[in-house]
């Protein structure tokens, strides 16, 4: 099946939204890498199977658990996804962090989420094809 041009836009901002987490990662950002990239790029890539799937746009929703099961994720990405999830709101949010991110989040716990993010793209990338 061929990947339609909307599915290219998606999945190309996921890889860049993961790229640019690695980075922030290397300046030791390790909230940005976590929360926004990490997060964003796992969303990115479900968005983008469910518009190579469906041909229609993916749902306005930013919850990655749900994403995952309209994609038919396995149990152990289920959970990855349902780990993750929490930290969009309290990396974005101070008040549901109760402190400054970067205090928060450190390089052992940022490469855990950034070694589970790949494992989301990689299974993504496999069924793109």
């Amino acid at each position: 099946m061929a990947i339609r041009p909307e599915t290219k836009v998606w999945w190309g901002q996921a890889q860049r939204d993961f790229a640019i987490a690695r980075l922030t990662h290397g300046e030791r950002a390790y909230d940005a890498a976590v929360f926004f990239f990490c997060e964003q790029a796992s969303q990115k890539a479900l968005k983008a199977l469910i518009l190579h799937r469906t041909a229609k746009m993916p749902p306005r929703i930013h919850n990655l658990p749900e994403l995952g099961r309209l994609v038919g994720v396995p149990a152990k990405l289920s959970r990855f996804l349902a780990e993750l999830q929490p930290h969009y709101i309290r990396t974005r949010y101070p008040d549901a962090a109760g402190a400054v991110t970067n205090k928060i989040y450190d390089g052992r716990l940022s490469l855990h989420f950034q070694r589970g993010t790949e494992k989301v793209l990689d299974w993504v990338r496999s069924r793109l094809r």
